[in-house]
């Protein structure tokens, strides 16, 4: 039986905000050739030679010489093991690529200063070195075919493992790139790849191979940002005549959920330090020199000054790590459709309690299997609260497909729980 529902109530405090990526817009049609930058010639890496496949002479020589290198190679791990573990970071494995980030050993990423110097000097000095700039190559198409391949947009990154080569960026940067050219701090330019990208969590990873003198940031801890905490941003803001632009502020919120292209997981971190276009997938830095967010977006409505938005760095490891272990991100999902219409003032008017209110359920998905019907009001995941879509997105990116929920309810009066198996969303197309 269908239920009644009204009109949604009034708008919130935020309504005709405009929040949008920080990424330079394509160049105009009928720009001059002078405004847009073509892509540069770069060496392309020679491939290593296959390796040869031959027998040994032997069995017995092969198998002597495998027990000798098995020795070598115990004595060696009971020797270096304890530096190793030190200096190594372990991502949160999923799947049996196992990745290990390669990390600076836990610490301050800044180097210490002379007294009455500011603090952002130093980290300027330490992490400006692993901020990246990255240009989105494409082919600039037209009724006469395609065109030369044609810098669309420009946007930022940071080191995460300088050996592998790997940098962390947001997805909007390099969406749909034919060709990516990775501008790094030292004055060079070199070809990037993209590894994975995930729109859902607008993060991505891209891979460089020319590794020689690289630096990693050192990741810092999101969980414990506090309000008025001071924040630096780097970035380029504009393309490479601004590149490593360093800007600074306080964390102005911890706990923002905005709709960023019809999509939104994250809790994002508030700040006043300038963000400008170009600034997108740079880091977000405390005084300590860790990074603690990846800068994505701002409030560029008229009127509003001071609002940019980063993903807080504990919450996209995770993002992270699946991409590059297999290249793409799996998402949890209930398999049911919320109506976005329901809201505070309408479930004050009849007497509801706030949630998500529940118009479909996918026929034999988690939530049919569990018991939640259309019209039902769900109201928290795992005893945390959700008033909204965007909540319960949150509440359930910390989770897996295949992860068993408790849900709680609200139907004909009375408030309910069942455990869900989640399902994943699958994209169409």
């Amino acid at each position: 039986m269908d239920r009644e529902y009204g009109p949604p109530g009034p708008p919130g405090p935020e309504a005709g905000a405009k929040y949008e990526y920080v990424v330079p817009p394509a160049a105009a049609p009928g720009a001059a050739p002078t405004e847009l930058r073509r892509r540069a010639d770069l060496p392309v890496p020679v491939p290593e030679p296959p390796r040869s496949r031959s027998r040994g002479r032997g069995v017995i020589s092969l198998a002597v010489l495998a027990f000798c290198c098995a020795m070598l190679g115990s004595f060696l791990t009971l020797a270096l093991a304890p530096d190793i573990f030190r200096a190594y970071r372990t991502g949160n494995a999923s799947g049996g690529n196992q990745v290990i980030i390669r990390q600076t050993p836990a610490g301050s990423g800044a180097a210490a200063l002379p007294e009455g110097e500011s603090p952002i000097v130093a980290v300027a000095e330490s992490v400006g070195e692993t901020v990246v700039g990255i240009a989105n190559f494409q082919h600039l198409r037209s009724w006469f075919g395609d065109g030369e391949l044609t810098e669309v947009s420009s946007g930022s990154g940071f080191i995460i493992d300088a050996d592998n080569g790997y940098i962390v960026t947001n997805n909007h940067v390099v969406e749909n790139a034919e060709d990516l050219i990775i501008s790094l701090a030292d004055g060079r330019d070199v070809q990037g790849v993209v590894l994975g990208g995930d729109a859902r969590t607008d993060l991505a990873v891209v891979k460089i191979e020319e590794s020689e003198g690289l630096r990693a940031a050192t990741l810092g801890d999101s969980g414990g940002l506090r309000v008025g905490q001071y924040v630096v941003a780097i970035g380029n803001p504009g393309g490479a005549e601004f590149a490593r632009t360093v800007t600074w502020g306080i964390i102005s919120a911890t706990d923002r959920f905005l709709m960023l292209e019809g999509e939104a997981s994250f809790k994002l971190i508030q700040t006043d330090a300038a963000i400008n276009p170009g600034n997108s997938g740079g880091p977000l830095v405390n005084f300590a020199g860790q990074v603690i967010g990846i800068n994505s977006a701002k409030n560029q409505a008229f009127g509003y000054e001071g609002m940019g938005f980063a993903i807080p760095i504990s919450d996209a490891l995770p993002v992270i790590t699946q991409l590059l272990e297999d290249g793409r991100v799996r998402h949890p999902a209930l398999e049911i459709q919320i109506d976005e219409r329901y809201n505070e003032a309408y479930a004050s008017y009849k007497g509801w309690p706030e949630g998500c209110y529940v118009a479909a359920v996918v026929p034999r998905g988690g939530a049919d299997r569990a018991g939640i019907r259309e019209g039902d009001i769900i109201t928290a995941i795992n005893g945390e609260k959700v008033e909204n879509s965007l909540k319960l997105t949150h509440r359930l990116f910390a989770q897996k497909p295949g992860d068993r929920v408790e849900v709680e309810f609200y139907r004909a009066g009375r408030t309910r729980t069942t455990t869900v198996e989640l399902g994943e969303i699958v994209d169409d197309g």
